[in-house]
């Protein structure tokens, strides 16, 4: 089998390899010892490495080497075995190998002796070997590399070993070793969406490891002794070593994607969000292909693809069944608002001056404000015109040479173009086009106004944010000195605010869409923001700012990286960092002068977000004689920040420097190459910098900083910020809960990780409705809630006092008793108030909250009818709203909420007998069961007496109420105006008491550590044999 030309060393071969044939430029060799019978050590040991490696690891038994002559350094062209067959690897035989080696001699050999100079004959080698690989790929050779039969096999080791469901997809699989101190454990590694798992059987002793990608706190490569290739996963209670890998560049990148993909999913409700799937034309060079279009705005084409009509019909199924069901979650909120159509204008803003106000909130602009409002700037007129006409001159040549439009070649004359500043007259296409905005703008030609016609009359915490920032947005600027530039803003960011309402609307948003306006037609603007927000800065533009964060880690690492000598000077870059956040949530717009900043913004749409980190490494560098002699914080803060001696600034003063941290003195003299020269006192001792100087020193310095190491690093630094995150979640969680449970701080903590992972665990194998929650975000104090199903789940696992059959029963009341709203979802505020009831509370609360179970809203007639705890004439026609002796009505609250002076409802006698029913239950099993079962038979007859008496002594029809009484308590209850048999909570409460047994049972203290811990290991395996269940009976 040809492979990829592989560079190996001779000399450290350690004597494993035999050479069988060679020629000046090819060896042919073997492995020593295989194929030996004779009882050599060689052949014995090569037999146990066969034997304890699985077939991905083994050495191929024959290679065929290309080598340089007088060269150390040989590569690898051909093997006995395919290294790229991962799932299904082919051994082939001595005949086989005999075979690629004729066919070099005869072929290629010939033809590389004309080569004067080796080097190039060996180079040549290794193209024609990889256009073999090429020929093989595209003539289907290479479709071994997908066994399914293979794939499905090790699926089911997967889901057997693990005991996961169907829903969880494995991705890939590889043979490793697992570090336990300084013993390896031979094994598997999968690695699932949603999961990394490890199995190792060796030596009669089994090893499973199961993390959830949601709890990896950072990887990284790393080195373990002699070890160099070992990938260290860590978690907030361990860290684990894996090692031994074939390609560990590979295993690294792949754990890296799913673990980042993982994260933004279930974290930060991003990730790859399907939207659409559509079948698009086959061609011979893409064959039945797919194209799956993703929340982010990105396509994803998926070719050759076995039964394509039926993958897309049952994707498109189970897609169009969830967008049913989040609608179907949202509620009616959204349904009731009304939608009003306004009419809409259409003109240029030097029209505006005419234009009522209220017509000119609904004014769609046709042209930039650039056209009509200067930017203010004191320019030599006549200088300004020179350099613009010269601009636009050589611009015009590049367009002449290399096309205009989404077609243009990209080429270094247009990088040096772009670094200069594009003209004003071109700005806003030349945006439009290197961002393909331009390809959105045409795809949805009447979105813009819809949208705008749409949102407009609606009102929200986005759109109060938004009539707050508009007047700050480029106060300077004549554009927004008056209402039509504040009008095309305001549409602007509401349309937007409209089209994504999980962004809504951010600050520093407003900056950037007012740039745009200046130099784009309305619409424009509005299509280059969406592509901003939603392709080149995902996830910077929303409440938590995770983007900018996460490049604010990176760029710290590219400092260590890039500026060493700054680093070693300076070991605490975190200030640094942190000047560097308004870089890039602005685009360096709000810290250079307006005319530089646009330069900056042009290289933004040119070459992406490395524009930024290669000008904020070319500002520090430019500083960093400076900042590597501070002598504090404070002082290498203000290198960077603008130190004003009017206002007398005491560098002491630590709330000066937070004030002064926004705008640089360095970034402040970064003058546009048209500006004229000032007095050398406003320039500073250091005189100003060209922006265009800059930015080519920018380039020159850091321009091998490519996007694919940005999103590499992105995605590494995305775990750690994201679980930063969660940890000051959790923080904030607990520190709201803590002073109104009496808890342990430690079970509280543990429960709120059981909670978390109960919540995650629908993310994983349910259908994500629940997240919607956490993504609607503002409406909510908490992160993470359950369902009636989740709940179950905990409840099981969790109630100190299981009740058999009944346990599901009485699981679905509690459930309606915590979800007062309705919401179908309780937090993890109520789950631990429920909680705390049940172990740590007193007699009385206890009892309390059995007796709320079985009164409404609890109790409801829609409980099965097999139910042991069914009463068939229970009503919800009883009130929820009570009368107060006070004659005021009170609606029924969470018994966590209720105060015992409001606690007023009436128990009926069938519900009491459901009562006595639900402690049965809950007796069944335990060690003291006869004599709990006399108690409470003591304490029915005692309370039905009571009962009995009440009914008795009630007045007849017609008296005056009781002394204390209002007329309107005595009709709050049904059962009283019906004369049935009710007793109060008071009276079960004093009757319990007076058995002794069942005080004792429900004072007795349970374990609730061992409670969570023992939930923990059964959480997965319970929620996991459910949707199994589910599964086979769909």
């Amino acid at each position: 089998m040809w492979l990829t030309p592989e560079e190996v060393s001779q000399k450290n071969a350690l004597k494993l390899w035999v050479t069988e044939k060679s020629n000046d430029y090819f060896i042919l060799q073997r492995r020593r010892g295989h194929g030996d019978s004779g009882g050599k050590i060689t052949g014995m040991l090569v037999g146990a490495l066969d034997t304890v490696l699985d077939s991905n690891a083994r050495v191929a038994p024959f290679r065929i080497l290309l080598q340089v002559p007088a060269s150390p350094v040989s590569w690898v062209i051909a093997s006995g075995e395919s290294f790229l067959l991962i799932l299904s690897p082919i051994y082939i035989t001595i005949s086989e190998v005999q075979k690629h080696w004729k066919w070099l001699d005869q072929n290629l050999l010939p033809y590389m002796a004309v080569f004067e100079n080796k080097q190039d004959a060996a180079s040549f080698a290794q193209g024609k070997v990889k256009g073999l690989i090429a020929e093989e790929v595209l003539a289907g050779q290479a479709a071994l590399e997908d066994d399914p039969a293979r794939f499905r096999e090790v699926l089911a080791r997967f889901e057997q070993r693990f005991g996961l469901p169907q829903q969880e997809k494995l991705v890939a699989h590889y043979s490793c070793c697992c570090w336990k101190g300084r013993v390896p454990r031979q094994g598997w590694l999968y690695l699932s969406t949603n999961h990394l798992a490890f199995y190792s059987f060796l030596l009669g002793k089994e090893v499973k490891l199961q993390v959830p990608w949601v709890e990896v706190t950072g990887m990284e490569q790393t080195t373990l002794g002699l070890m160099t290739d070992v990938i260290r996963v860590r978690t907030r209670q361990k860290q684990r070593e894996f090692s031994m890998f074939l390609n560990v560049d590979e295993v690294m990148t792949v754990m890296t994607q799913l673990a980042d993909l993982a994260l933004r999913r279930l974290l930060d409700s991003g990730g790859l969000e399907v939207q659409s799937i559509e079948k698009a034309e086959s061609t011979s060079a893409l064959p039945n292909p797919v194209i799956i279009s993703v929340k982010s705005k990105k396509a994803f084409q998926l070719i050759d693809l076995a039964q394509r009509d039926e993958l897309v019909d049952n994707l498109t199924d189970r897609l169009r069944c969830l967008h049913w069901r989040q609608a179907v979650f949202r509620g009616n909120s959204q349904r009731k608002k009304s939608l009003v159509t306004l009419n809409f204008y259409t003109l240029s803003p030097e029209e505006g001056d005419g234009v009522s106000d209220e017509a000119l909130r609904n004014t769609v602009l046709t042209e930039s404000l650039i056209t009509t409002f200067q930017t203010g700037q004191s320019q030599s007129p006549n200088h300004k015109t020179t350099s613009e006409q010269l601009k636009v001159r050589l611009w015009e040549d590049h367009f002449e040479e290399f096309g205009r439009g989404v077609h243009m070649f990209r080429t270094d004359k247009i990088r040096k173009l772009v670094a200069m500043g594009i003209p004003e007259s071109l700005r806003g296409e030349m945006w439009l086009t290197f961002s393909d905005a331009c390809s959105s703008l045409s795809a949805h030609p009447d979105y813009y106004s819809d949208l705008v016609s749409r949102s407009m009359c609606e009102t929200s915490v986005a759109t109060e944010e938004i009539e707050r920032d508009l007047h700050r947005s480029l106060p300077e600027h004549s554009a927004f000195q008056n209402q039509t530039g504040i009008s095309a803003l305001r549409r602007v960011l509401t349309a937007y605010a409209h089209r994504n309402p999980n962004i809504g609307y951010c600050q520093s948003m407003n900056i950037l869409a007012s740039v745009l306006l200046l130099y784009t037609r309305e619409e424009e603007a509005f299509w280059l923001l969406v592509t901003v927000c939603e392709r080149m800065l995902p996830d910077y533009f929303n409440h938590r700012v995770i983007g900018a964060q996460v490049d604010q880690s990176v760029f710290e690492e590219l400092i260590r990286e890039r500026l060493p000598s700054l680093s070693e000077s300076v070991p605490d870059l975190s200030p640094l960092a942190s000047v560097s956040l308004t870089w890039f949530l602005t685009l360096f717009l709000s810290v250079l002068p307006f005319r530089s900043a646009l330069h900056v913004l042009d290289c933004f749409f040119y070459h992406g977000i490395k524009a930024v980190f290669q000008l904020g490494l070319a500002v520090l560098d430019a500083n960093a004689a400076e900042l590597s002699t501070s002598t504090d914080d404070g002082q290498a803060l203000m290198t960077l920040t603008r130190y004003s001696d009017k206002k007398k600034i005491e560098l002491c003063n630590p709330a000066c420097v937070c004030v002064c941290v926004f705008v640089g003195s360095f970034l402040e003299q970064v003058r546009d190459d048209d500006e004229p020269c000032v007095c050398a006192e406003e320039a500073g001792p250091a005189g100003h910098t060209h922006i265009t100087t800059l930015i080519n020193d920018a380039h020159e310095k850091f321009g091998d900083l490519t996007v694919r190491q940005l999103e590499k690093m992105r995605s590494r630094h995305r775990i750690h910020v994201l679980q930063n995150h969660e940890d000051t979640t959790k923080e904030n969680t607990l520190r709201l809960v803590s002073p109104d449970v009496s808890l342990s701080q430690e079970d509280l903590s543990s429960l709120y990780d059981l909670f978390k992972t109960e919540h995650f665990i629908s993310l994983y194998w349910g259908d994500g409705v629940c997240r919607e929650v956490r993504a609607g975000g503002r409406g909510y104090t908490e992160s993470y809630h359950v369902d009636r199903a989740q709940f179950k789940s905990l409840y099981l696992l969790l109630t100190p006092w299981p009740c058999g059959p009944h346990t599901d029963t009485m699981a679905q009341r509690t459930f309606a008793l915590l979800d007062q709203n309705h919401h179908n979802r309780i937090s993890f505020t109520q789950f631990s108030r429920w909680l705390d009831t049940l172990y740590c509370e007193e007699f009385n609360e206890k009892v309390r909250l059995l007796y709320r179970l079985h009164i409404p809203p609890a109790l409801t007639e829609n409980e099965d009818q097999s139910s042991a705890g069914k009463n068939p004439i229970l009503s919800t026609n009883r009130p929820l709203y009570v009368d107060l002796p006070n004659g005021t009505k009170h609606r029924l609250m969470p018994y966590c909420f209720i105060s015992e002076a409001e606690f007023v409802f009436f128990l009926r006698q069938r519900e009491f007998v459901q009562f006595c029913k639900t402690l049965c239950c809950m007796f069944h099993g335990d060690s003291a069961e006869n004599e709990l079962f006399q108690a409470i038979a003591m304490v029915t007859s005692l309370v039905l007496q009571i009962g009995e008496a009440r009914n008795k002594g009630r007045r007849p029809s017609g008296a005056e109420p009781e002394e204390g009484k209002s007329p309107d308590r005595a009709a709050s209850d049904p059962a009283e105006v019906e004369g049935d048999w009710t007793v109060s909570f008071e009276q079960i409460l004093a009757s319990l008491l007076t058995e002794q047994a069942l005080v004792n049972f429900l004072e007795r203290p349970v374990d609730l550590n061992h409670k969570i811990c023992s939930a923990k290991e059964k959480q997965y395996q319970t929620r996991s044999g459910l949707l199994m269940i589910q599964s086979k009976t769909r």
